[in-house]
């Protein structure tokens, strides 16, 4: 068993399902994996399922346990491991790659939201804990991605765990994970505008504020943010991406830009009823005549 000192991430793969004691010096005391003995009989060996590999992401201790205690009891289950956060999880999903995930959304740093847009490939099923507003529960319960409301009881637990279960038997990966990227573009219209991006460069993990941002443009199926002297490439599209900005800070430019309009320093008249917008650091863009009228009532506001 692999630990982690620490409420951030607990590695359990391969572990029995018990939870770890508490040595006298504060850090998790480690114990041997109490491996049932394999039975000697072939035809029990072909009828196993392998079990489902789960992970638990939230950032308060005390549910963490709770939920790990509820899945101790469940031989079809396999807790590969525990995050007191999204960042900290974000290396357990990519290296483990569970079926499961008992997901927190609202986390300090990184949100649950936040934490599904940098999973790249296969998503795993998804049961949302939360304490999130009713739009979103009804959300989640017409997409048939369950939650759980703190506080849960057994019980519900227990109906979350099963509906996951038969998702992951009969589903298959690629129609759960169509299914949570639906669930989640009609949260997202509910939601205030995003104040972090990920994003993935050089083999980091990056959390860009927003507001930092400069401008935005096109770069194919990908899109280039022009932070001070730093550009950071994202596959996403220009709609997309105009969604989760703050449509008071950001502005769409031309079919291929957005600026971050505390950037603008002035605006210069140009050919075709076109003009350029200069940016306080000298950079020039170009205004299409679509989006004029928008850029003049705002910079004169």
């Amino acid at each position: 068993m692999n630990t982690v000192s620490g409420d951030e991430t607990r590695d359990l793969s391969g572990t029995s399902n018990d939870f770890p004691r508490v040595a006298s010096n504060g850090a998790p005391e480690v114990r041997t994996s109490e491996m049932s003995v394999e039975t000697s009989d072939p035809s029990a060996n072909r009828d196993q399922v392998m079990p489902i590999r789960a992970l638990i992401v939230d950032d308060e201790p005390l549910a963490r346990k709770r939920i790990y205690d509820l899945l101790r009891q469940d031989k079809e289950v396999d807790v590969i491991g525990e995050c007191g956060s999204g960042s900290a999880a974000m290396e357990v999903l990519e290296r483990e790659k569970p079926d499961l995930l008992f997901l927190d959304i609202q986390m300090p740093e990184v949100d649950g939201f936040e934490l599904l847009d940098a999973i790249e490939g296969a998503v795993p099923a998804i049961i949302f804990v939360t304490a999130y507003d009713k739009y979103a529960l009804r959300a989640f319960d017409a997409q048939a991605v369950d939650y759980l409301l703190k506080p849960f009881n057994e019980s519900r637990f227990h109906q979350a765990l099963h509906r996951a279960k038969e998702k992951i038997g009969k589903a298959g990966s690629g129609q759960v994970n169509a299914e949570l990227l639906s669930l989640l573009r009609d949260v997202q219209i509910g939601r205030k505008s995003a104040d972090r991006l990920v994003i993935k460069s050089g083999g980091r993990v990056l959390f860009l504020k927003t507001t930092d941002i400069d401008y935005v443009e096109a770069a194919g199926n990908y899109l280039n943010l022009f932070v001070g002297k730093e550009t950071h490439l994202i596959r996403e599209t220009m709609q997309s991406l105009e969604s989760r900005l703050d449509p008071e800070r950001f502005l769409r430019i031309h079919r291929s830009t957005i600026v971050n309009l505390e950037r603008i320093k002035e605006l210069q008249p140009w050919f075709g009823g076109e003009y350029v917008v200069v940016l306080r650091d000298g950079r020039k863009l170009t205004l299409s005549r679509t989006y004029r009228a928008r850029v003049q009532q705002l910079l004169e506001a």
